[in-house]
């Protein structure tokens, strides 16, 4: 018998501790099915339309984090580009561009597998880190898909960082 095809039985289903958090933390969601859960969070620069899925198959909770910028085709390619540099400095999750709705959207999942269970606090940075990432790059996103400027300079310029008091 291979590893992976050992059976755990799991006391509950990941998802419940997303909507516990969720509930203790006053945020609106809508439980959509029973391994599904979407919420909207208001950043500094957009709100982000976050959803988990707990994938039974892979023992993985997934998160994806939206915001509303539609890639015109025309800047589908310099998006690319600006996943690639963004992605190489992003230390856990990725950004991707979702083709089906021209959006750019964060993934990151946590490993449950063996039966573990997640824990409100690894919910909570997993969320955490989602947000923090996209509120980094968001303008770089912005100023590749609306201001026509190349990847490297959008980083460049969310990424300038002031130092000392004027």
């Amino acid at each position: 018998m291979s590893l992976l095809e050992m059976e755990v039985e799991r006391q509950s289903n990941p998802v419940d501790m997303i909507e516990f958090v969720a509930a203790n933390n006053d945020w609106s969601f809508e439980r959509s099915g029973e391994d599904e859960i979407a919420m909207t969070v208001e950043g500094k620069w957009a709100d982000y339309h976050v959803s988990f899925s707990w994938m039974e198959e892979f023992e993985a909770l997934h998160l994806a984090c939206a915001f509303d910028i539609k890639v015109p085709e025309s800047r589908v390619n310099e998006v690319i580009r600006l996943l690639s540099h963004i992605n190489g400095q992003v230390l856990m999750g990725h950004f991707d561009l979702w083709r089906q709705e021209e959006v750019i959207i964060f993934r990151q999942s946590l490993l449950l597998a063996g039966g573990a269970e997640p824990t409100n606090q690894q919910v909570e940075v997993l969320l955490s880190n989602a947000l923090d990432a996209c509120e980094s790059y968001f303008q770089a996103f912005q100023f590749v898909v609306w201001s026509g400027m190349d990847a490297q300079r959008a980083v460049d310029t969310v990424l300038f960082e002031t130092v000392g008091e004027a």
